[in-house]
């Protein structure tokens, strides 16, 4: 039996499916209105509750061999959602797993995340992975570039804050941080292989797309891809920081939030070819993959469904 928390987000939804149709008996650790509105054909076995909740974390746990560990607050703008969900919420799930008995705990972390990190969303998945390292089950931590995909928050965003400004487009810094992206289906293709790969067991794998890529020429290329060409203007990332504090009073959620320019703050790189070294994926490129849904999407209804979506309540 698998567990995978974080089921129904970006990651978690192409996930589940895939483990299904591998054959995989799944069971999904989901809140009230999560179970309310189930995103798959096929549903997998649900537990209704949340990290925060021990006793239906060990009943959960029942049966479980391997923990797949996605549930996250990063895209929500508060660092004490991140410290509530991702600190607080594994080690809950750390403690169960282990007197469950789990034989395995696979998570998510991104490239240059540390505990000593000066930017809290890289600080608290640093703490993660310590918490998970160090909790007593097998263990495999998969530090990823950016995800993209056709409903990330990352890529979109950036074109849904062209299409909200027809004039500029505010960079952080000089856009020199260099990225590695990596596009959604091959992070679900490695997480899936992750579950046979005794090479990942006790291990950190850093992996990324088949390219690096600058800010600045990934904004170009969104520009490029979606026709929405503007003039690119350099701000410090303390002054978008003022910005998303002020646009935040106004808005449920910003397009630009503080940890989306953690994200940014420094390089985030893996080694070229660390995808093929552990699986057997040839990974794809980002302007190929975004040619297939960029264009015509991200309009203005898509940009006001994601600036007026209401923060969960419970995770």
């Amino acid at each position: 039996m698998i567990l995978v928390t974080g089921a129904t987000g970006f990651i978690g939804k192409p996930l589940v499916e895939r483990l299904i149709y591998d054959g995989h008996p799944v069971r999904c650790l989901l809140n009230e209105k999560q179970v309310a509105t189930l995103p798959w054909k096929a549903a997998p076995e649900i537990i209704t509750g949340t990290l925060m909740d021990s006793v239906v974390l060990y009943q959960a746990m029942s049966g479980v061999n391997t923990v797949i560990h996605l549930e996250n607050a990063q895209w929500w703008g508060r660092e004490r959602d991140l410290e509530r969900v991702e600190i607080h919420g594994t080690r809950n799930l750390v403690e169960a797993a282990r007197s469950a008995r789990v034989g395995r705990i696979i998570t998510l972390s991104h490239l240059g995340a540390t505990p000593s990190a000066a930017y809290p969303l890289l600080r608290v998945k640093g703490t993660v992975e310590e918490i998970i390292r160090s909790g007593g089950p097998a263990y495999t931590i998969i530090r990823s570039g950016v995800v993209f995909g056709k409903d990330d928050a990352f890529i979109n965003h950036i074109a849904m804050q062209l299409l909200s400004n027809p004039f500029l487009f505010l960079m952080p810094g000089r856009g020199e941080i260099v990225l590695h992206p990596i596009y959604i289906d091959d992070l679900v293709e490695a997480i899936a292989q992750t579950l046979e790969n005794l090479d990942t067991v006790d291990q950190m794998i850093e992996i990324g797309g088949p390219e690096y890529i600058t800010l600045r020429d990934l904004i170009r290329t969104v520009m490029r891809v979606s026709g929405r060409e503007r003039l690119i203007v350099s701000v410090p990332p303390y002054a978008l920081r003022w910005i998303n504090q002020g646009t935040r009073l106004v808005l449920p959620r910003t397009l630009l939030t503080p940890q989306w320019l953690d994200l940014l703050a420094t390089n985030r790189v893996a080694k070229i070819g660390t995808l093929t070294r552990y699986y057997t994926i040839k990974p794809h490129r980002l302007e190929d993959t975004l040619l297939t849904y960029l264009p015509g999407s991200n309009g203005i209804w898509a940009t006001l469904r994601a600036v007026f979506r209401r923060r969960p309540r419970s995770f």
